[in-house]
């Protein structure tokens, strides 16, 4: 597949994507549903919401960068 014109990247972006969105999701879920005292004290700053964020917004940055057909790469 070398001459098909999609960088790998793209698809690097992509699973970035999905896994930053299902870990954000879950995250936010958890942040909800949490009625019990936390276990470690570091939960109260919500780790996978930040780091779900962050995947998914660099999963973003190269799906938007790397596209397949964009012009003057």
């Amino acid at each position: 597949m070398h001459g098909s014109g999609i960088p790998i990247w793209f698809f690097i972006g992509v699973l970035l994507l999905i896994y930053g969105g299902m870990i954000f999701g879950y995250g936010i879920y958890e942040w909800q549903t949490a009625s019990y005292p936390p276990a470690v004290e570091l939960t109260r700053l919500h780790t996978p919401v930040w780091w779900g964020g962050v995947l998914a917004l660099l999963g973003l940055f190269y799906v938007v960068k790397f596209r397949p057909g964009r012009a003057g790469r």
